[in-house]
């Protein structure tokens, strides 16, 4: 049945309840984790691993990246879902990864790869570059167009110049951060934008000296 190959349900390890680890309480201390000596932190009972798709047992598919996904599968149904969480730069995660352990920047990525078919809505993003490589901050751009492309908003709470720069329009807030800002600075293009003496934003633009 399929609840033999979840780690929460009835092919868990039973040492561990699925966790792969387990947790030891040291008096005044936090609690220690280490991993689970009966399963070896797969998660999974002997005889579910014993079953394999292609010579890869559910652990190890668990254990795979999304990039290393993408050439395993053949499923259309999978393999698009695999390719929308690629395109908002979230290849190097595990398809196994707790969401407990993802960073903010990461959980909104995830939420927005489900969302990329969607057309006319509206979508607020709190610093979507959190926790992301450079290189991939290209990726989350060319997403973040295509979204825009279908008839969505997207609004973006962001600090990275990179992003700031290939927005439609910005509200630059300051002048400075806390209880020191809250105040509009500029309504308008990025390119109006430097213009505004007074904007930190506006500094750090045109020191980066490329044309927008």
């Amino acid at each position: 049945s399929n609840s033999l190959f979840s780690f929460n349900s009835q092919g868990a390890c039973e040492n561990c309840q699925g966790l792969g680890v387990v947790y030891i309480s040291l008096a005044f201390l936090d609690e220690a984790k280490t991993p689970c000596e009966v399963c070896g932190g797969k998660r999974f009972k002997d005889e579910v691993l014993e079953y394999k798709l292609n010579g890869k047992s559910i652990a190890d598919v668990l254990s795979m990246t999304v990039e290393e996904a993408l050439s395993y599968f053949t499923n259309k149904k999978i393999l698009k879902t695999l390719q929308a969480m690629s395109d908002v730069g979230l290849n190097y995660l595990s398809l196994g990864q707790p969401l407990s352990t993802l960073s903010g920047g990461e959980g909104q990525r995830i939420k927005l790869a489900s969302e990329l078919h969607k057309e006319g809505s509206i979508y607020v993003m709190d610093e979507p570059t959190t926790g992301l490589h450079m290189s991939d901050i290209g990726h989350l751009l060319a997403v973040i167009n295509r979204m825009v492309d279908h008839g969505n908003t997207v609004i973006v709470i962001e600090h990275n110049l990179d992003i700031i720069k290939n927005a439609d329009w910005i509200i630059d807030m300051g002048p400075e951060g806390g209880h020191k800002g809250g105040q509009i600075l500029f309504e308008g293009t990025p390119k109006d934008l430097l213009n505004v003496d007074a904007s930190y934003t506006a500094h750090y633009l045109r020191s980066e000296q490329q044309p927008i």
